[in-house]
């Protein structure tokens, strides 16, 4: 222990605040002035299924359909690179045989719309609604499992945490105007368990500071627990980061906004654990005397003479 170089991480827990409110009133606005960008996951649209007899890119679809006034279009692969999967906003019946038309032209081979399908907006605000309501009901639960495994002030600063890590990615998005569907949904909860593992374990050695170190008040006691989980912190948002960078970059447009969520997500979320689940316990003035282990009065009776 002796020979370990302490960090002084809370020594800039103040300007980390400041920083922190600036962030989420920031996200507060861009939610507020331009909203979420729901993909047709959420909001409904047309889907059309074309087969062409050569594999073809999504790339050059996206962008002819781009050119002929389409917005907000998804076009994946489904299955071969000769099935294509078209989403667009919209409930025209029509619709399919004009895209397949739209895109024969710009194509020397034969393009055929075998499937066109509308998902009705009621859909998508089940699905937002239910989504919505899983979410919280998650944080709830993991607020109430910090509160038992550890102590009520530090699920508070858990909770606090979270909430931090998922708001500012939904204002990150809102402000770049990023589509929300699906898998942005799964990328957030993949953040908060990422995030709460994170947490869990810097509040961990935490804990187990507070009742073996004799000296330090709590600021000390923290800066001890951060400078020792670092190390595995950074060892494994590090590897973390390599791989989404990696899907980020290379993984095309379907899990573009998927990646992205969780690169912004692993990098907040290791900043929250520290200046927002670990600063809190210190606004919230954690002590020994919080988490000293009850003794027992049958534990008591056997130590006496």
């Amino acid at each position: 222990m002796n020979d370990l170089k302490i960090i002084n991480f809370m020594r800039l827990r103040s300007f980390a605040s400041v920083l922190s409110l600036l962030l989420m009133l920031g996200s507060f606005g861009a939610l507020a002035v331009k909203g979420i960008n729901w993909g047709l996951d959420f909001t409904g649209g047309t889907l059309i299924e074309l087969v062409y007899d050569q594999p073809v890119k999504t790339s050059d679809i996206r962008d002819q359909l781009a050119t002929a006034g389409y917005e907000n279009i998804v076009v994946q692969e489904f299955g071969s690179a000769e099935d294509i999967l078209v989403r667009i906003p919209g409930d025209d019946p029509k619709m399919g045989a004009a895209v397949a038309s739209l895109l024969d032209q710009n194509y020397d081979g034969n393009v055929e719309a075998v499937r066109v399908e509308f998902v009705g907006p009621q859909v998508g605000e089940r699905l937002r609604e239910q989504g919505g309501l899983g979410m919280l009901f998650a944080m709830l639960l993991i607020t109430l499992y910090i509160a038992f495994r550890f102590q009520f002030k530090f699920s508070v600063g858990a909770i606090l945490s979270l909430a931090h890590d998922v708001i500012f990615t939904l204002g990150l998005f809102a402000l770049l105007g990023l589509q929300f569907d699906l898998t942005v949904m799964a990328a957030l909860l993949a953040v908060i368990g990422y995030s709460l593992n994170d947490t869990i374990i810097v509040y961990d050695r935490i804990r187990e500071n507070f009742r073996k170190l004799r000296k330090g008040d709590a600021e000390e006691i923290i800066n001890v627990s951060l400078t020792q989980t670092l190390g595995r912190t950074l060892a494994t948002s590090g590897t973390t980061l390599m791989v989404l960078l990696a899907l980020f970059l290379f993984g095309g447009d379907m899990i573009h906004n998927f990646a992205l969520a969780l690169i912004v997500g692993v990098g907040v979320g290791t900043y929250s654990s520290i200046y927002i689940a670990s600063n809190m316990l210190i606004y919230m003035r954690i002590s020994r005397e919080d988490l000293i282990v009850p003794v027992k009065e049958n534990e008591d009776l056997d130590q006496m003479p």
